[in-house]
């Protein structure tokens, strides 16, 4: 009997060390994770949705993780790569939503509305920019989010295996592209907005040079913020579906080679 408990502690012993591990890398991601990583959400609540996702992500990593238990590898070093893992992770899908802030902010500043309205969120931003987050947070997790983002944990212990230090060369540049093509996405979708302000601002230019005494700029005032409005109506559901897209995609390929 005394022997049978002995190994069951042992086991248990074993068990909590590989969810320990697991919940180093899930909890640094889930700081920073979009939808429920936000900073408006209780932090109860965050850490209730950490341990959530940790009980789903350790039965899937068991094989990874217990042999490096058994081993006795050091508990500092899992402090150290799990969590440089676990952020790395949480900032990359992060970056989509700096995306979205970074659209809305253009298109704000195309169409003359980065004052109008200001946003109420944690974050200082146009309304635009707010209405763009918030639209495209219930989208993803209307569309799984959720589960994607926890397949994306599991997948993060073959491409940045647990108790190895990542290539800082490589992840460095892994970074530098997310960012550069973040920025691009977000310049896609703010293009729209840009094109309309183009057009309009020339056809304004072209309407000053025919008639000087008119005073355009109270004309067109009010036709850039209507014309902005609108485009946002119209555009909006298509732009969230790009947006949702590469997303998706990222997180179906996301590093390429691995760091």
């Amino acid at each position: 009997m005394t022997e049978q408990l002995a190994e069951l502690l042992g086991f248990g012993r074993a068990g909590l060390l590989v969810g320990f591990v697991v919940f180093l890398r899930v909890g640094a991601a889930m700081a920073v994770l979009p939808a429920v990583g936000e900073r408006s959400i209780p932090q109860r609540i965050r850490l209730v949705l950490t341990l959530c996702f940790t009980i789903v992500v350790t039965p899937a990593v068991l094989p990874t993780v217990m042999p490096l238990a058994d081993d006795g590898t050091v508990i500092g070093l899992f402090l150290a790569t799990e969590v440089l893992a676990g952020l790395a992770i949480g900032l990359s899908l992060r970056l989509f939503i700096l995306a979205l802030q970074t659209a809305g902010a253009m298109a704000a500043q195309a169409t003359s509305l980065s004052q109008i309205f200001g946003g109420a969120a944690v974050d200082p931003q146009p309304a635009i920019a707010h209405l763009m987050v918030v639209a495209g947070l219930a989208l993803a997790v209307t569309a799984g989010f959720h589960i994607r983002a926890a397949e994306f944990l599991i997948l993060s212990y073959e491409l940045l295996p647990p108790g190895r230090f990542p290539q800082a060369g490589a992840l460095a540049d892994w970074g530098v592209l997310r960012i550069a093509r973040c920025f691009g996405l977000a310049f896609t979708l703010a293009a729209p907005f840009v094109i309309a302000s183009l057009i309009y601002n020339v056809a304004l230019g072209v309407i000053n040079r025919a008639m000087p005494q008119l005073m355009v700029a109270f004309v067109g005032a009010p036709a850039i913020t209507a014309g902005g409005l609108i485009l946002l109506l119209v555009a909006l559901p298509i732009l969230l579906s790009v947006w949702l897209a590469a997303m998706s995609g990222f997180i179906a390929n996301p590093f390429g080679v691995v760091p």
